[in-house]
């Protein structure tokens, strides 16, 4: 049976991870149809922006799923890394996407669902969602997940968590900036649909340029970064989307992006 649902909303692509049961918790299968779903998402011309959420109202995403896991060692220490290595993976293609991606936290988030949280672009909460990397107490360490958490939060709250394994609420995790917006949860999905509906009015142009741009620079020395970035300005002012949203400021009316 498919674990994920893809619904279109307007200019927005919804994948919903569709595991309630096991918590929405990140199988290999699950892990494989979100990669091959955010790439159709990617080269979809109707869709604009992505959503990202959990079947139900009790969980986003609880992490890796045990059991998963345990039948890849049941192949082998080289199957069981390669499949970690997916979930890197997924982390590494979300960096690589044309289009904004928005976690719509529908409960909660913890492992690995984290790290899938941090490497969307925004996120908005319902208000009693709840937030963790508890490995730690098992005696493991939120390692792939560390790499967009410490990009996300900055470097002590993302040992903090990854350290302590404590959970942290809605507003907590406003503050650190894991989520951008925390709403009751009657509001929801009316806030996540008013957030992709403001992305999806932008130029898909500038978007795409804008959003890869971010990712592949970030780590660069300063100067480079500068540089890197110039020169991405340079492209982005050459498209048609840039000229239409020039022209459409001069003469005072609302542009009309092609994506080009």
């Amino acid at each position: 049976m498919p674990e994920l649902r893809e619904e279109q909303r307007g200019a927005a692509r919804w994948l919903v991870l569709d595991r309630p049961a096991q918590r929405n918790a990140l199988s290999t299968s699950l892990i494989a149809e979100l990669h091959s779903a955010l790439l159709r998402a990617d080269g979809d011309l109707e869709v604009r922006a992505v959503c990202v959420t959990g079947a139900g109202e009790k969980v986003f995403c609880s992490g890796m799923d045990l059991a998963s896991a345990g039948a890849a060692l049941q192949a082998g220490a080289v199957a069981a890394h390669e499949g970690r290595r997916a979930y890197a993976s997924l982390l590494a293609d979300l960096s690589r996407l044309g289009k904004p991606v928005v976690a719509c936290v529908n409960g909660a988030v913890l492992g690995g669902g984290m790290g899938l949280l941090a490497a969307c672009d925004l996120a908005v909460a319902a208000d009693d969602a709840r937030f963790g990397t508890p490995e730690v107490d098992v005696g493991l360490f939120p390692f792939m997940a560390l790499a967009p958490l410490s990009r996300c939060l900055g470097r002590r709250a993302a040992l903090d968590l990854a350290l302590t394994g404590r959970r942290i609420d809605a507003r907590e995790a406003q503050a650190l900036g894991l989520v951008n917006r925390v709403v009751p949860r009657a509001e929801l999905a009316a806030a996540a649909d008013e957030l992709l509906g403001t992305l999806a009015a932008k130029s898909p142009a500038a978007l795409s340029l804008g959003r890869r741009a971010f990712y592949a620079t970030q780590d660069l020395p300063y100067e480079a970064q500068l540089e890197a970035l110039c020169a991405q300005l340079s492209i982005n002012a050459l498209a048609e989307d840039a000229a239409e949203g020039v022209a459409a400021f001069l003469e005072k009316r609302k542009p009309e992006f092609k994506g080009r």
